[in-house]
């Protein structure tokens, strides 16, 4: 299977030469045309890595950044970003601080870019091979098989139950916004989405399903969930 790039640029002359040229050597791409339209479209694509401009309309590709790694879905993806000349230093440093794995400043060499995508791909791959198991105390996650297993048992969860605990589970003592649920384990849009009830009845079976285990996933009000 090829790996799958999303390119997001609004300049189309450039997408459309990246995509050839990533084409040429091997990748699937997918593009966008600014930070919104790559944030949609991340979910459904499953790209393996992300190429983006930094200066688009909507949403720019620091805030991109940001959002793909506040996204539980999205986070373990690659991004590198493209700088023009006039990106400061202390902007690329803050671009690092948002989550971006890697820089190339306009105008780049391809061959270059390309090194830099292998490289980052070769870096996840090893990644997803050590967090094959997550564990969390009495609570162990099989994040390959996708399996449950409190105090060595078993545990049936749905889809969305496993991917909303091991959300939770992943970041301890921080409270998850119930938006911010619903896109990293449902991957909506939550400025056409934002029904909280699909995060409370989701939350209520999972506690009920994992038993006294559920008393670590904390209710707090006016803001979301934590996990303890």
């Amino acid at each position: 299977m090829r790996e799958r790039a999303l390119i997001v640029d609004d300049d189309p002359e450039l997408l459309g030469i990246l995509r050839k040229y990533l084409e040429n050597h091997g990748f699937e791409t997918i593009s966008a045309a600014n930070g919104a339209e790559a944030l949609a479209a991340a979910p459904a694509g499953k790209p393996d890595i992300i190429i983006t401009d930094v200066e688009m309309p909507r949403m720019d590709g620091f805030a991109l950044c940001r959002r793909i790694k506040d996204n539980k879905v999205l986070a373990d993806i690659p991004v590198i970003i493209m700088t023009g000349k006039k990106i400061s230093e202390a902007d690329q440093v803050a671009g690092y601080g948002y989550g971006a794995d890697d820089y190339v400043v306009k105008p780049f060499s391809y061959p270059v870019l390309l090194a830099k995508i292998k490289s980052m791909l070769r870096r996840a791959a090893r990644g997803k091979k050590k967090a094959s198991v997550f564990k969390a105390g009495d609570l162990e996650l099989n994040l390959e098989g996708r399996t449950v297993k409190i105090k060595s048992k078993p545990v049936k969860l749905t889809s969305k139950e496993f991917d909303l605990l091991h959300t939770l589970a992943s970041k301890p003592g921080k409270v998850l916004s119930l938006n911010s649920l619903l896109e990293a384990v449902w991957g909506y849009n939550t400025a056409d989405y934002n029904d909280p009830h699909t995060v409370e009845v989701h939350v209520s079976n999972l506690r009920r399903k994992v038993g006294a285990f559920g008393k670590r996933i904390k209710a707090v009000p006016g803001h979301g969930y934590k996990f303890e």
